[in-house]
């Protein structure tokens, strides 16, 4: 049993690096766009997909550091402080296609 837990522990930590090169991927084919062509747009999609990574980044981090012994009030606090760069990531991106 202890044997498959960590088969799937590593698989995940394989899938979470996985999302987090694709984000870093769309964050830098952004910011080539943008240095390429400057405008408002492209600079709020930038903004939102460096947000939507840090997100990504974030988010794995936090669930290394809740996985053991913590609070309920901790495990709140780590969960809003990881939806703070999505939140922002995702208006960002918003404000980029409806400007």
């Amino acid at each position: 049993m202890t044997t498959g837990v960590a088969i799937a522990r590593g698989a995940l930590i394989l899938m979470r690096m996985v999302v987090f090169g694709l984000t870093l991927g769309i964050t830098l084919i952004s910011f080539q766009a943008y240095r390429k062509r400057p405008s408002e747009r492209l600079q709020y999609a930038f903004v939102g997909f460096a947000f939507i990574s840090m997100g990504v980044a974030i988010s794995s981090v936090i669930t290394q550091l809740s996985a053991g012994e913590t609070g309920a009030i901790v495990r709140v606090f780590f969960q809003m402080s990881e939806t703070i760069p999505f939140i922002i990531g995702f208006a960002m991106l918003y404000v980029s296609l409806y400007r």
